[in-house]
């Protein structure tokens, strides 16, 4: 298994872009890094998640390089930022940058990521403003959802920075209740926003609704079942959980997105490929 995974890590990725340039030498830089520091425990599901963020930006934008459309353009922003944040936090914690101990006041020294905190509170907002744009809702109902999402991470982060074990529970029951509220009006009000556009973007939406929906709430239940909560699952474990999690939560929220053709005008979404032939 383990020189299968060497082989996986150092093994060139390539995209295309329409003048054929070969990008990005960095994931291939990260993967031979992590072959040659014989990466192990945690840092195996860091450097993938750094690698899956990367490819899910670099082929989005391949993906918009034809798009001229103010509105597609405004999608392809947002959805590409994403990731692009995403990785810059990954690749923080496969360095060490965004780790930290917090010592409880148990005497278990618990290893906390703070950068995917950091992460969460700008990536989920931009996931808010895209379902948002799409649904078509007011301002001021995206900024609601936007507030509401801010206090869930801050009252999350607090939960893994308190000592005391009941002090931690009340911030993550706390930030927990936040997000139920939070998609509760994700799907009561962005739903009855989107409900008079035509069918794609009720469809696309629908998707992208149970994406968040499904994502989201397994968050809280790993960080419970994880070494933050009740410690019933490791570091190792824990950290493929939330790896797996943000590619769906980003990547795969994003090319959903981005495929659909309320989005790109009534028209099917050019591939790299297509891209780069034209």
């Amino acid at each position: 298994m383990g020189w299968c995974l060497k082989f996986v890590l150092s093994k060139e990725i390539i995209i295309k872009c329409e003048e054929h340039i070969l990008v990005p030498a960095m994931v291939n830089q990260l993967a031979l890094q992590a072959s040659s520091l014989g990466v192990e425990g945690e840092g195996i599901w860091l450097a993938l998640g750094t690698i899956g963020m990367l490819l899910g930006m670099f082929y989005f934008i391949a993906d918009g390089l034809d798009v001229t459309d103010p509105q597609m353009n405004e999608f392809y922003v947002i959805t590409i930022m994403i990731p692009g944040i995403a990785a810059a936090s990954y690749l923080s914690m496969f360095f060490g940058f965004g780790l930290t101990e917090v010592e409880l006041a148990t005497g278990r020294v618990v290893d906390v990521y703070w950068a995917r905190y950091a992460d969460w509170l700008f990536t989920t907002p931009l996931l808010l403003l895209d379902i948002g744009l799409l649904a078509g809702a007011s301002n001021r109902d995206i900024l609601t959802l936007v507030g509401l999402d801010a206090f869930m991470i801050v009252t999350g982060l607090g939960a893994t920075l308190m000592k005391i074990p009941v002090a931690r529970f009340a911030f993550w029951t706390i930030s927990t209740i936040a997000m139920l509220v939070l998609l509760y009006y994700l799907v009561a009000v962005f739903g009855d926003a989107v409900s008079g556009s035509d069918p794609d973007t009720v469809s696309t939406f629908n998707a992208l609704r149970n994406i968040i929906l499904v994502t989201w709430l397994i968050y809280p239940v790993a960080w419970l079942v994880g070494t933050e909560g009740l410690n019933f699952i490791g570091l190792y474990g824990e950290t493929l959980l939330f790896m797996v999690l943000d590619i769906t939560a980003k990547v795969g929220f994003g090319f959903v997105l981005l495929r659909s053709r309320s989005v790109l005008g009534g028209g099917e979404a050019p591939t790299p490929s297509e891209s780069a032939a034209d």
